[in-house]
């Protein structure tokens, strides 16, 4: 296959590039470095079946050649990153998945959507299967990234229903891995350089709101085996363990060999209290489980952190 990848200069969207070369298809690279890092995609520049075309989805998009899939990822997706561009955030999610699925009816291509576990708000059911509407608040801070993902969902199902374009939805929920940006305000990341610094951990609350954390690895699995299957309504694709944010800050505090505290700042707006997905579809659909354990995946992280210049400043514990 020959597809093309938004935003693929990111996080997950680098990690699937290095998923579809794997397994010998041809990945176009589309990104326009807003959040992106080049270094992410460094690696695969020279690479005789990736290219790449700087460029912002959310302005007129030309790709030469066939496509058989467009993968949307492009979107700012950490709370530091679309709280301080909720324009550009709203736009990559509104006119840059409209000239996606553009793309994808004129090149007959299969869509898939990068939607967010973040559709669902501060919910009131838990944990969350893809049949629950949500409980977001439209004009609250974070609006302006889960309102982006909600009309993007809307747009891909008109798409679908319209003009008969073949697509998919995956509902991502937290993830974490190499590629991460040091300040993309993620808690995983936060807690890792703030603990190989030795600078306290920057809690919101009192730490007992939960989250669900998937290794990079097993995320990019499941949107893979989503994208190659034949469902259509979305399917949530994340670790359905969960555990407190101030149990994530001890553990990397203990993986770390740290000395740093932890430091309880105020809750943010509407912050969720709790998160965590029901993967009966994924399982279903897909066979699809996570694999990789939390401390595992955390150690990973760390050894990451600790090769970026400026981040580790502690030596691995002995």
């Amino acid at each position: 296959m020959r597809v093309l990848i938004t935003g693929a200069a990111g996080f997950l969207g680098s990690h699937l590039a290095d998923r579809f070369l794997a397994d010998g298809h041809e990945v176009v690279g589309l990104d326009n470095f807003l959040t992106g890092r080049p270094e992410n995609i460094a690696h695969l520049m020279g690479h005789e079946r990736f290219s790449f075309i700087r460029h912002n989805i959310s302005e007129y998009t030309y790709v030469p050649g066939d496509l058989d899939g467009v993968l949307h990822f492009a979107s700012p997706a950490s709370p530091v990153d679309y709280l301080e561009l909720p324009i550009q955030t709203l736009k990559v999610g509104s006119l840059g998945t409209h000239n996606a699925l553009g793309l994808a009816l004129a090149k007959r291509a299969r869509f898939l959507l990068a939607s967010t576990s973040e559709v669902y708000g501060d919910p009131l059911v838990h944990p969350q299967p893809e049949s629950y509407w949500g409980n977001v608040n439209p004009i609250g801070p974070r609006g302006c990234y889960d309102e982006a993902k909600r009309f993007a969902e809307a747009m891909t199902m008109a798409y679908h229903r319209a003009q008969g374009v073949d697509t998919r939805i995956v509902r991502i929920f937290n993830t974490y891995g190499p590629r991460m940006r040091p300040g993309d305000g993620r808690v995983v990341s936060n807690f890792i350089v703030q603990a190989l610094r030795g600078e306290p951990l920057s809690m919101y609350g009192d730490g007992s709101q939960t989250r669900s954390f998937c290794y990079v690895a097993d995320e990019v699995e499941g949107i893979y085996r989503l994208f190659l299957s034949q469902e259509r309504m979305p399917v949530n694709i994340g670790n359905p363990n969960e555990f407190t944010v101030r149990e994530l800050a001890e553990l990397v505090i203990e993986l770390t060999g740290s000395s740093s505290v932890i430091q309880s700042n105020p809750l943010p707006t509407d912050d969720p209290k709790v998160r965590r997905p029901d993967i009966t579809r994924a399982r279903a659909i897909l066979g699809w489980d996570p694999t990789v354990q939390l401390r595992e995946g955390l150690l990973r992280t760390i050894e990451y952190f600790r090769t970026l210049p400026g981040t580790a400043r502690l030596q691995p514990p002995t």
